[in-house]
């Protein structure tokens, strides 16, 4: 296993819609291993194939509380069914590292995907994993979670992100 870069803005691939993965073969089970190795070294909770620059429909995701883990893998996940009651609550982002802002989305979701043995799944969630879900799967449409925001808001996160990098460089 190894850990991945994981892209921040303005990488034009965290801007595109990711293409669907074809199967599972040895390419895609150890693009799996990675990201997850690389969720977790970050902290994370999710990350998204095109945040590690590869534009694929593929997420991988833990919301287990404490040391308990419960990786999933998501290929190909949809949204078939959104809440009409909305939930506002703080998000971050891996690819926006240290920022952070209330971002209103559906309470509950419904998603199909299949998983790293290519069964197909349907799960309904609310809480954390619905908002780890729709953020995520934002990335495969390439929304970022300040699209959410208003454009000052939006524009302020980024700036900041672009002075942390400069400081870093």
């Amino acid at each position: 296993m190894a850990l991945l870069e994981i892209l921040q803005p303005p990488h034009p691939i965290l801007k595109t819609r990711a293409q669907p993965v074809e199967g599972i073969d040895a390419g895609v089970r150890r693009l799996i291993d990675d990201m997850f190795e690389t969720m977790y070294q970050a902290p994370g909770i999710g990350l998204a194939a095109p945040q590690v620059g590869v534009g694929k429909r593929l997420v991988v995701i833990d919301v287990a509380e404490g040391e308990e883990r419960r990786p999933t893998t998501l290929v190909n996940p949809e949204i078939l069914w959104r809440s009409d009651e909305l939930t506002t609550a703080e998000e971050g982002c891996l690819s926006l590292p240290s920022q952070f802002a209330e971002v209103t989305r559906p309470a509950a979701v419904r998603v199909r995907y299949r998983d790293a043995d290519w069964a197909e799944h349907e799960v309904e969630a609310d809480g954390l994993l619905a908002r780890c879900l729709q953020h995520e799967i934002d990335h495969l449409d390439g929304i970022l979670f300040v699209d959410h925001l208003s454009t000052l808001r939006r524009n302020m996160i980024l700036r900041r992100l672009a002075k942390a990098r400069r400081g870093r460089a």
